[in-house]
């Protein structure tokens, strides 16, 4: 029996999004394997940036051997080049192996076999890493050149009217403000960014 550990590491991007959509099949997903996973570490942050608090959490406790269970390797990284290898040495000090769902070579990291066979996968699986963070990181940078390029169109056609306001969750904040709760209770509660709190309440 393995004494590997599991961690799921789970992000979405923005606060409205839910980031433990994919732990169902993260869960599904370790247990054919004849995992469970230990821990769950859940973030609502950019991929493209390194500032994730709840993944360098994951990183700090995690031991040589044990496993980064993803459920796509975008939820890892959309980071720019220089991130993305300062992020893959950190995990690879650390022994840690990536396994993603959507990455078929990276499931051969959870079967125990001989070491020559072992250090292939890992060597390929390693490249195959490289290359979709890279895919991601294009997709990602695409789709904000293409946000700016339809903003741009819709200001010069005077139609831009900015991000369209999340009606329910103003009144989610304000409900509770006035139910007595602090902003940072609010911030809890709801998920809301402090500076939406701020600009609802001083509305």
């Amino acid at each position: 029996m393995t004494t590997s550990r599991v961690y799921a590491y789970l992000r979405a991007s923005t606060k409205e999004q839910d980031a433990t959509r994919a732990i169902e099949a993260l869960q599904k997903f370790a247990i054919e394997y004849g995992y469970t996973i230990a821990s769950e570490f859940i973030e609502n942050e950019s991929g493209a940036s390194l500032k994730r608090p709840q993944l360098f959490a994951l990183l700090k406790v995690a031991q040589p051997g044990d496993i980064l269970l993803v459920e796509q390797v975008d939820r890892l990284s959309r980071l720019n080049a220089d991130d993305w290898q300062a992020l893959r040495q950190t995990i690879s000090r650390k022994g840690i192996r990536v396994v993603a769902i959507d990455l078929p070579t990276s499931h051969k990291l959870l079967k125990t076999g001989d070491e020559f066979t072992g250090r292939m996968f890992e060597a390929l699986n390693s490249m195959m890493l490289d290359m979709l963070a890279a895919i991601a990181r294009k997709d990602y940078t695409d789709r904000r050149r293409r946000q700016a390029e339809g903003i741009s169109k819709a200001k010069a056609e005077g139609a831009y009217k900015g991000r369209p306001v999340n009606d329910k969750l103003h009144e989610q904040i304000r409900t509770w403000y006035e139910a007595g709760k602090s902003k940072s209770e609010i911030h809890r509660l709801t998920g809301a960014a402090r500076t939406t709190i701020n600009k609802v309440l001083e509305a």
